[in-house]
Protein backbone atom coordinates (compact mmCIF):
# COMPACT_ATOMS: atom_id res chain seq x y z
CA UNK A 1 0.00 0.00 0.00
CA UNK A 2 2.86 2.34 0.79
CA UNK A 3 4.41 1.80 -2.63
CA UNK A 4 1.07 2.51 -4.30
CA UNK A 5 0.59 5.81 -2.43
CA UNK A 6 4.20 6.82 -3.15
CA UNK A 7 3.75 6.02 -6.85
CA UNK A 8 0.72 8.30 -7.05
CA UNK A 9 1.75 11.17 -4.80
CA UNK A 10 5.51 10.94 -4.24
CA UNK A 11 7.99 13.40 -5.70
CA UNK A 12 7.24 16.60 -7.62
CA UNK A 13 3.66 17.42 -8.60
CA UNK A 14 4.07 17.77 -12.37
CA UNK A 15 5.92 14.89 -13.98
CA UNK A 16 6.29 13.74 -17.54
CA UNK A 17 6.89 15.59 -20.79
CA UNK A 18 7.20 19.34 -20.14
CA UNK A 19 6.08 20.19 -23.67
CA UNK A 20 2.77 18.36 -23.18
CA UNK A 21 2.23 20.18 -19.87
CA UNK A 22 2.87 23.55 -21.54
CA UNK A 23 0.43 22.81 -24.38
CA UNK A 24 -2.20 21.69 -21.86
CA UNK A 25 -1.98 24.89 -19.80
CA UNK A 26 -2.14 27.11 -22.91
CA UNK A 27 -5.32 25.32 -24.05
CA UNK A 28 -6.87 25.73 -20.59
CA UNK A 29 -6.13 29.48 -20.51
CA UNK A 30 -7.62 29.97 -23.98
CA UNK A 31 -10.68 27.98 -22.87
CA UNK A 32 -11.40 30.20 -19.86
CA UNK A 33 -11.08 33.43 -21.86
CA UNK A 34 -13.10 32.33 -24.89
CA UNK A 35 -15.85 30.43 -23.04
CA UNK A 36 -16.38 33.51 -20.88
CA UNK A 37 -16.59 35.66 -24.00
CA UNK A 38 -18.80 33.26 -26.00
CA UNK A 39 -21.36 32.56 -23.28
CA UNK A 40 -23.43 35.73 -23.73
CA UNK A 41 -26.27 33.81 -25.42
CA UNK A 42 -26.46 31.40 -22.46
CA UNK A 43 -26.65 34.41 -20.13
CA UNK A 44 -29.48 35.89 -22.18
CA UNK A 45 -31.40 32.59 -22.08
CA UNK A 46 -31.08 32.54 -18.30
CA UNK A 47 -28.38 32.53 -15.63
CA UNK A 48 -25.46 34.67 -14.59
CA UNK A 49 -22.65 35.55 -16.96
CA UNK A 50 -20.05 34.27 -14.50
CA UNK A 51 -21.91 30.98 -14.06
CA UNK A 52 -20.70 29.48 -17.34
CA UNK A 53 -17.02 30.34 -16.87
CA UNK A 54 -17.11 29.21 -13.22
CA UNK A 55 -18.56 25.87 -14.34
CA UNK A 56 -15.89 25.59 -17.05
CA UNK A 57 -13.15 26.41 -14.54
CA UNK A 58 -14.56 23.74 -12.24
CA UNK A 59 -14.41 21.07 -14.94
CA UNK A 60 -10.88 22.13 -15.91
CA UNK A 61 -9.84 21.91 -12.26
CA UNK A 62 -11.32 18.42 -11.93
CA UNK A 63 -9.59 17.55 -15.22
CA UNK A 64 -6.28 18.73 -13.78
CA UNK A 65 -6.82 16.47 -10.77
CA UNK A 66 -7.52 13.59 -13.16
CA UNK A 67 -4.24 14.28 -14.96
CA UNK A 68 -2.27 14.55 -11.70
CA UNK A 69 -3.57 11.15 -10.58
CA UNK A 70 -3.46 9.32 -13.93
CA UNK A 71 0.00 10.49 -14.96
CA UNK A 72 1.44 8.92 -11.79
CA UNK A 73 0.02 5.48 -12.64
CA UNK A 74 2.64 3.11 -14.11
CA UNK A 75 1.72 2.73 -17.78
CA UNK A 76 1.75 -1.10 -17.62
CA UNK A 77 -1.30 -0.90 -15.34
CA UNK A 78 -3.31 0.56 -18.22
CA UNK A 79 -3.27 -2.87 -19.85
CA UNK A 80 -5.88 -3.92 -17.26
CA UNK A 81 -8.26 -1.04 -17.99
CA UNK A 82 -9.93 -2.52 -21.13
CA UNK A 83 -11.18 -5.54 -19.19
CA UNK A 84 -13.39 -3.17 -17.17
CA UNK A 85 -13.93 -0.24 -19.51
CA UNK A 86 -14.95 -2.16 -22.66
CA UNK A 87 -17.85 -4.15 -21.12
CA UNK A 88 -18.96 -1.04 -19.20
CA UNK A 89 -18.91 1.07 -22.37
CA UNK A 90 -20.93 -1.48 -24.34
CA UNK A 91 -23.51 -1.74 -21.56
CA UNK A 92 -23.87 2.06 -21.25
CA UNK A 93 -24.14 2.53 -25.02
CA UNK A 94 -26.85 -0.14 -25.20
CA UNK A 95 -28.63 1.42 -22.23
CA UNK A 96 -28.59 4.91 -23.76
CA UNK A 97 -29.21 4.24 -27.45
CA UNK A 98 -31.07 0.92 -27.64
CA UNK A 99 -32.97 0.53 -24.36
CA UNK A 100 -34.00 4.19 -24.18
CA UNK A 101 -32.15 5.02 -20.98
CA UNK A 102 -30.44 8.08 -22.45
CA UNK A 103 -31.77 11.59 -22.06
CA UNK A 104 -32.98 13.02 -25.38
CA UNK A 105 -31.19 16.17 -26.54
CA UNK A 106 -31.24 17.51 -30.12
CA UNK A 107 -32.99 14.36 -31.34
CA UNK A 108 -30.31 12.09 -29.83
CA UNK A 109 -30.08 9.86 -26.76
CA UNK A 110 -26.34 10.23 -26.25
CA UNK A 111 -26.52 11.49 -22.65
CA UNK A 112 -27.05 9.60 -19.38
CA UNK A 113 -28.13 11.48 -16.26
CA UNK A 114 -27.00 10.34 -12.81
CA UNK A 115 -28.54 12.76 -10.36
CA UNK A 116 -27.35 16.26 -11.29
CA UNK A 117 -24.42 14.86 -13.28
CA UNK A 118 -24.70 13.89 -16.96
CA UNK A 119 -22.17 12.26 -19.26
CA UNK A 120 -21.84 10.77 -22.75
CA UNK A 121 -21.15 7.01 -22.86
CA UNK A 122 -19.49 7.51 -26.25
CA UNK A 123 -16.60 9.37 -24.58
CA UNK A 124 -15.95 6.42 -22.29
CA UNK A 125 -16.31 4.05 -25.25
CA UNK A 126 -13.60 5.91 -27.21
CA UNK A 127 -11.06 5.42 -24.43
CA UNK A 128 -12.09 1.78 -23.94
CA UNK A 129 -11.75 0.88 -27.63
CA UNK A 130 -8.41 2.63 -28.12
CA UNK A 131 -6.95 0.94 -25.03
CA UNK A 132 -8.28 -2.43 -26.21
CA UNK A 133 -6.70 -1.93 -29.63
CA UNK A 134 -3.38 -0.98 -28.01
CA UNK A 135 -3.34 -4.14 -25.86
CA UNK A 136 -4.25 -6.51 -28.70
CA UNK A 137 -1.85 -4.99 -31.21
CA UNK A 138 0.98 -4.97 -28.67
CA UNK A 139 0.49 -8.68 -27.98
CA UNK A 140 0.87 -9.49 -31.68
CA UNK A 141 4.16 -7.62 -32.23
CA UNK A 142 7.71 -8.92 -31.90
CA UNK A 143 11.24 -7.88 -32.79
CA UNK A 144 14.29 -9.85 -33.75
CA UNK A 145 17.84 -9.15 -34.86
CA UNK A 146 18.89 -9.96 -38.40
CA UNK A 147 21.65 -9.14 -40.86
CA UNK A 148 20.55 -6.61 -43.48
CA UNK A 149 23.11 -5.62 -46.14
CA UNK A 150 25.86 -7.00 -43.95
CA UNK A 151 24.78 -4.97 -40.90
CA UNK A 152 22.98 -6.05 -37.76
CA UNK A 153 19.50 -4.56 -37.61
CA UNK A 154 16.42 -4.86 -35.41
CA UNK A 155 13.36 -5.91 -37.42
CA UNK A 156 9.94 -5.12 -35.97
CA UNK A 157 6.78 -6.73 -37.28
CA UNK A 158 3.62 -8.62 -36.52
CA UNK A 159 3.94 -12.24 -35.42
CA UNK A 160 2.94 -14.61 -38.19
CA UNK A 161 -0.38 -16.28 -37.40
CA UNK A 162 -1.45 -13.59 -34.93
CA UNK A 163 -1.90 -10.79 -37.44
CA UNK A 164 -5.30 -12.15 -38.45
CA UNK A 165 -6.26 -12.65 -34.81
CA UNK A 166 -5.46 -8.99 -34.13
CA UNK A 167 -7.67 -7.91 -37.02
CA UNK A 168 -10.53 -10.11 -35.82
CA UNK A 169 -10.43 -8.86 -32.22
CA UNK A 170 -9.77 -5.17 -32.88
CA UNK A 171 -12.07 -5.05 -35.91
CA UNK A 172 -14.86 -6.84 -34.04
CA UNK A 173 -14.60 -4.53 -31.03
CA UNK A 174 -14.51 -1.47 -33.30
CA UNK A 175 -17.56 -2.67 -35.24
CA UNK A 176 -19.58 -3.11 -32.03
CA UNK A 177 -18.51 0.15 -30.35
CA UNK A 178 -18.64 2.33 -33.47
CA UNK A 179 -21.94 0.75 -34.54
CA UNK A 180 -23.56 1.64 -31.22
CA UNK A 181 -22.11 5.16 -31.27
CA UNK A 182 -23.24 5.61 -34.88
CA UNK A 183 -26.88 5.41 -33.80
CA UNK A 184 -26.68 8.81 -32.10
CA UNK A 185 -23.31 10.32 -33.07
CA UNK A 186 -22.21 9.65 -36.63
CA UNK A 187 -19.14 11.92 -36.63
CA UNK A 188 -17.71 10.40 -33.44
CA UNK A 189 -18.17 6.88 -34.79
CA UNK A 190 -16.39 7.73 -38.05
CA UNK A 191 -13.50 9.48 -36.28
CA UNK A 192 -13.03 6.61 -33.85
CA UNK A 193 -13.03 4.06 -36.66
CA UNK A 194 -10.42 6.11 -38.55
CA UNK A 195 -8.10 6.20 -35.51
CA UNK A 196 -8.46 2.44 -35.04
CA UNK A 197 -7.62 1.86 -38.72
CA UNK A 198 -4.47 3.99 -38.34
CA UNK A 199 -3.47 1.98 -35.25
CA UNK A 200 -3.99 -1.31 -37.13
CA UNK A 201 -1.93 0.01 -40.04
CA UNK A 202 0.93 0.90 -37.69
CA UNK A 203 0.47 -2.50 -36.01
CA UNK A 204 1.17 -4.33 -39.29
CA UNK A 205 -2.32 -5.80 -39.61
CA UNK A 206 -2.55 -7.31 -43.13
CA UNK A 207 -3.54 -4.62 -45.60
CA UNK A 208 -5.74 -6.98 -47.60
CA UNK A 209 -7.87 -7.64 -44.51
CA UNK A 210 -8.10 -3.93 -43.75
CA UNK A 211 -9.11 -3.24 -47.35
CA UNK A 212 -11.84 -5.88 -47.21
CA UNK A 213 -13.02 -4.50 -43.88
CA UNK A 214 -13.28 -0.97 -45.29
CA UNK A 215 -15.17 -2.27 -48.33
CA UNK A 216 -17.61 -3.93 -45.94
CA UNK A 217 -18.11 -0.65 -44.06
CA UNK A 218 -18.58 1.27 -47.31
CA UNK A 219 -21.19 -1.29 -48.38
CA UNK A 220 -23.06 -0.77 -45.12
CA UNK A 221 -22.83 3.00 -45.57
CA UNK A 222 -24.17 2.76 -49.13
CA UNK A 223 -27.04 0.61 -47.88
CA UNK A 224 -27.89 3.20 -45.21
CA UNK A 225 -27.85 5.97 -47.83
CA UNK A 226 -30.17 3.99 -50.09
CA UNK A 227 -32.52 3.31 -47.20
CA UNK A 228 -32.58 7.00 -46.25
CA UNK A 229 -33.45 7.97 -49.83
CA UNK A 230 -36.19 5.38 -50.34
CA UNK A 231 -37.92 5.23 -46.96
CA UNK A 232 -39.86 8.37 -45.89
CA UNK A 233 -38.34 10.45 -43.07
CA UNK A 234 -41.43 9.91 -40.93
CA UNK A 235 -40.88 6.14 -40.95
CA UNK A 236 -37.17 6.50 -40.22
CA UNK A 237 -37.84 8.79 -37.27
CA UNK A 238 -39.94 6.08 -35.65
CA UNK A 239 -36.88 3.80 -35.53
CA UNK A 240 -34.36 4.87 -32.87
CA UNK A 241 -31.52 3.19 -34.77
CA UNK A 242 -32.21 5.13 -38.00
CA UNK A 243 -33.53 8.50 -36.87
CA UNK A 244 -30.02 9.96 -36.77
CA UNK A 245 -29.70 9.11 -40.47
CA UNK A 246 -32.49 11.61 -41.15
CA UNK A 247 -30.59 14.35 -39.33
CA UNK A 248 -27.41 13.68 -41.30
CA UNK A 249 -29.32 13.59 -44.60
CA UNK A 250 -30.97 16.94 -43.88
CA UNK A 251 -27.65 18.53 -42.93
CA UNK A 252 -26.00 17.36 -46.15
CA UNK A 253 -28.98 18.51 -48.22
CA UNK A 254 -29.00 21.95 -46.58
CA UNK A 255 -25.25 22.26 -47.09
CA UNK A 256 -25.56 21.81 -50.86
CA UNK A 257 -28.61 24.05 -51.05
CA UNK A 258 -26.89 26.80 -49.05
CA UNK A 259 -23.82 26.92 -51.31
CA UNK A 260 -25.65 26.64 -54.62
CA UNK A 261 -24.90 29.88 -56.51
CA UNK A 262 -27.10 29.14 -59.51
CA UNK A 263 -30.41 30.87 -60.12
CA UNK A 264 -31.63 34.45 -60.46
CA UNK A 265 -31.21 37.27 -57.95
CA UNK A 266 -34.62 36.70 -56.41
CA UNK A 267 -33.84 33.05 -55.77
CA UNK A 268 -30.45 34.01 -54.30
CA UNK A 269 -32.18 36.46 -51.94
CA UNK A 270 -34.52 33.71 -50.79
CA UNK A 271 -31.54 31.37 -50.30
CA UNK A 272 -29.72 34.01 -48.24
CA UNK A 273 -32.73 34.42 -45.97
CA UNK A 274 -32.97 30.65 -45.68
CA UNK A 275 -29.31 30.43 -44.67
CA UNK A 276 -30.01 32.77 -41.75
CA UNK A 277 -33.23 31.10 -40.67
CA UNK A 278 -32.87 27.33 -40.93
CA UNK A 279 -30.92 24.90 -38.76
CA UNK A 280 -27.80 25.37 -40.88
CA UNK A 281 -27.65 29.09 -40.01
CA UNK A 282 -24.88 28.34 -37.50
CA UNK A 283 -22.45 27.87 -40.39
CA UNK A 284 -23.47 31.21 -41.86
CA UNK A 285 -22.97 33.08 -38.59
CA UNK A 286 -19.62 31.33 -38.12
CA UNK A 287 -18.47 32.58 -41.53
CA UNK A 288 -19.68 36.10 -40.64
CA UNK A 289 -17.66 35.92 -37.40
CA UNK A 290 -14.54 34.97 -39.36
CA UNK A 291 -15.14 37.80 -41.84
CA UNK A 292 -15.52 40.26 -38.94
CA UNK A 293 -12.03 39.48 -37.70
CA UNK A 294 -10.34 41.51 -40.47
CA UNK A 295 -7.26 39.31 -39.92
CA UNK A 296 -6.19 41.09 -36.71
CA UNK A 297 -9.33 40.31 -34.68
CA UNK A 298 -11.72 42.45 -32.65
CA UNK A 299 -9.96 41.74 -29.36
CA UNK A 300 -10.83 39.37 -26.48
CA UNK A 301 -14.43 39.80 -25.35
CA UNK A 302 -15.49 41.87 -28.38
CA UNK A 303 -17.17 39.19 -30.50
CA UNK A 304 -20.41 40.19 -32.22
CA UNK A 305 -21.62 36.88 -33.63
CA UNK A 306 -21.52 35.15 -30.23
CA UNK A 307 -25.00 36.64 -29.67
CA UNK A 308 -26.34 34.82 -32.75
CA UNK A 309 -24.48 31.49 -32.76
CA UNK A 310 -26.49 28.86 -30.88
CA UNK A 311 -23.40 26.93 -29.77
CA UNK A 312 -20.74 29.63 -29.77
CA UNK A 313 -19.23 28.31 -26.54
CA UNK A 314 -18.86 24.73 -27.79
CA UNK A 315 -19.26 23.61 -31.42
CA UNK A 316 -18.30 26.97 -32.96
CA UNK A 317 -15.88 28.39 -30.41
CA UNK A 318 -13.09 28.35 -33.02
CA UNK A 319 -15.05 30.89 -35.08
CA UNK A 320 -15.26 33.14 -32.00
CA UNK A 321 -11.51 32.71 -31.43
CA UNK A 322 -10.84 33.88 -35.00
CA UNK A 323 -13.27 36.81 -34.67
CA UNK A 324 -11.60 38.03 -31.48
CA UNK A 325 -7.96 37.02 -31.94
CA UNK A 326 -7.67 37.12 -35.72
CA UNK A 327 -5.48 34.94 -37.90
CA UNK A 328 -2.75 34.88 -35.24
CA UNK A 329 -5.12 33.31 -32.71
CA UNK A 330 -6.41 30.80 -35.26
CA UNK A 331 -2.89 29.71 -36.24
CA UNK A 332 -1.71 29.59 -32.63
CA UNK A 333 -4.54 27.28 -31.54
CA UNK A 334 -3.96 25.00 -34.54
CA UNK A 335 -0.22 25.04 -33.78
CA UNK A 336 -0.86 23.86 -30.20
CA UNK A 337 -2.65 20.75 -31.42
CA UNK A 338 -0.02 20.06 -34.08
CA UNK A 339 2.69 20.47 -31.44
CA UNK A 340 0.85 17.97 -29.25
CA UNK A 341 0.78 15.46 -32.11
CA UNK A 342 4.52 15.95 -32.68
CA UNK A 343 5.27 15.44 -28.98
CA UNK A 344 3.11 12.31 -28.94
CA UNK A 345 4.91 10.96 -32.01
CA UNK A 346 8.30 11.48 -30.38
CA UNK A 347 7.17 9.80 -27.18
CA UNK A 348 5.84 6.82 -29.15
CA UNK A 349 9.08 6.45 -31.11
CA UNK A 350 11.10 6.41 -27.88
CA UNK A 351 8.96 3.71 -26.22
CA UNK A 352 11.01 0.55 -25.64
CA UNK A 353 7.89 -1.66 -25.63
CA UNK A 354 4.88 -1.88 -27.92
CA UNK A 355 1.86 -1.27 -25.67
CA UNK A 356 2.69 2.28 -24.48
CA UNK A 357 3.63 3.27 -28.03
CA UNK A 358 0.26 2.16 -29.44
CA UNK A 359 -1.60 3.66 -26.48
CA UNK A 360 -0.04 7.12 -26.66
CA UNK A 361 -0.38 7.14 -30.45
CA UNK A 362 -4.10 6.29 -30.33
CA UNK A 363 -4.95 8.89 -27.70
CA UNK A 364 -2.84 11.60 -29.34
CA UNK A 365 -4.36 11.09 -32.78
CA UNK A 366 -7.88 11.07 -31.28
CA UNK A 367 -7.37 14.46 -29.58
CA UNK A 368 -5.83 16.13 -32.63
CA UNK A 369 -8.28 14.63 -35.13
CA UNK A 370 -11.24 15.84 -33.08
CA UNK A 371 -9.68 19.30 -32.83
CA UNK A 372 -9.20 19.65 -36.57
CA UNK A 373 -12.68 18.33 -37.32
CA UNK A 374 -14.09 21.03 -35.03
CA UNK A 375 -11.95 23.73 -36.61
CA UNK A 376 -12.74 22.64 -40.18
CA UNK A 377 -16.48 22.82 -39.48
CA UNK A 378 -16.08 26.46 -38.42
CA UNK A 379 -13.92 27.63 -41.33
CA UNK A 380 -14.88 25.39 -44.29
CA UNK A 381 -18.19 24.53 -45.98
CA UNK A 382 -19.35 21.18 -44.70
CA UNK A 383 -21.69 19.29 -42.45
CA UNK A 384 -22.03 20.37 -38.81
CA UNK A 385 -20.64 17.54 -36.67
CA UNK A 386 -21.16 18.75 -33.10
CA UNK A 387 -17.59 17.85 -32.11
CA UNK A 388 -16.17 20.03 -29.29
CA UNK A 389 -12.71 21.58 -29.46
CA UNK A 390 -10.73 19.47 -26.94
CA UNK A 391 -10.00 21.28 -23.65
CA UNK A 392 -11.31 24.58 -25.07
CA UNK A 393 -15.03 24.10 -25.75
CA UNK A 394 -17.50 24.27 -22.90
CA UNK A 395 -18.29 20.82 -21.60
CA UNK A 396 -17.86 18.27 -18.87
CA UNK A 397 -17.46 14.72 -20.17
CA UNK A 398 -15.24 15.80 -23.06
CA UNK A 399 -12.90 17.75 -20.75
CA UNK A 400 -12.59 14.89 -18.27
CA UNK A 401 -11.94 12.22 -20.92
CA UNK A 402 -9.44 14.44 -22.75
CA UNK A 403 -7.73 15.05 -19.40
CA UNK A 404 -7.53 11.29 -18.96
CA UNK A 405 -5.88 11.04 -22.39
CA UNK A 406 -3.33 13.71 -21.42
CA UNK A 407 -2.65 11.92 -18.13
CA UNK A 408 -1.96 8.65 -19.96
CA UNK A 409 0.35 10.42 -22.44
CA UNK A 410 2.29 11.97 -19.54
CA UNK A 411 2.45 8.59 -17.78
CA UNK A 412 3.98 7.02 -20.88
CA UNK A 413 6.48 9.89 -21.18
CA UNK A 414 7.53 9.25 -17.55
CA UNK A 415 7.97 5.56 -18.35
CA UNK A 416 10.13 6.38 -21.39
CA UNK A 417 12.32 8.75 -19.40
CA UNK A 418 12.88 6.18 -16.64
CA UNK A 419 13.84 3.51 -19.16
CA UNK A 420 16.27 5.85 -20.88
CA UNK A 421 17.89 6.75 -17.56
CA UNK A 422 18.31 3.07 -16.66
CA UNK A 423 19.59 2.04 -20.09
CA UNK A 424 23.29 1.05 -20.00
CA UNK A 425 25.77 3.12 -21.95
CA UNK A 426 26.90 1.52 -25.22
CA UNK A 427 30.00 2.09 -27.29
CA UNK A 428 29.75 4.20 -30.41
CA UNK A 429 29.17 2.16 -33.56
CA UNK A 430 31.88 2.71 -36.19
CA UNK A 431 31.16 4.04 -39.69
CA UNK A 432 27.88 5.61 -38.60
CA UNK A 433 26.06 2.27 -38.32
CA UNK A 434 22.96 2.37 -36.14
CA UNK A 435 20.28 0.00 -34.97
CA UNK A 436 17.29 0.85 -37.15
CA UNK A 437 13.74 -0.44 -37.21
CA UNK A 438 12.29 -2.07 -40.28
CA UNK A 439 8.82 -3.48 -40.74
CA UNK A 440 8.26 -7.04 -41.78
CA UNK A 441 4.68 -8.02 -42.44
CA UNK A 442 5.38 -11.74 -42.25
CA UNK A 443 7.60 -12.10 -39.23
CA UNK A 444 7.84 -15.69 -38.06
Amino acid sequence: MGKFVNALFGGSLFKGDKGVWMIYFFLCMISLVEVYSASSRLTFDGGTHWGTVVSQAGFLLVGLIVILVVHRIPCKWFMLFPFVLLPAAIFLLLYAAVFGGGAELNDTNRWIHVGSFSFQPSELAKAALLMTAAVVLAKTQAEREDIVNGKKRKIVGAIKGKRYLAFAIVGGAALIICGLIFMDNVSTALMLMLVVVVMMFVGHVPKDLMFKGMLFLFAIGALVVMVSLVIPDKVLMENSALKRVVTVKHRVTRMFESYDNTGNEEEKTVDAKKMLSDENSQKTYAFIAIANSNLIGLGPGNSIQRDFLQHAESDFIYAIIIEELGIFGAVFVAFLYLALLIRVGRIAMRCPTFFPAFLVLGFGIMIVLQAFVNMSVAVFPGVVTGQPLPLISKGGTSILITSFYIGVILSVSRYVKKKEQKAPLVEAVPNGETSEYYTDGAMS
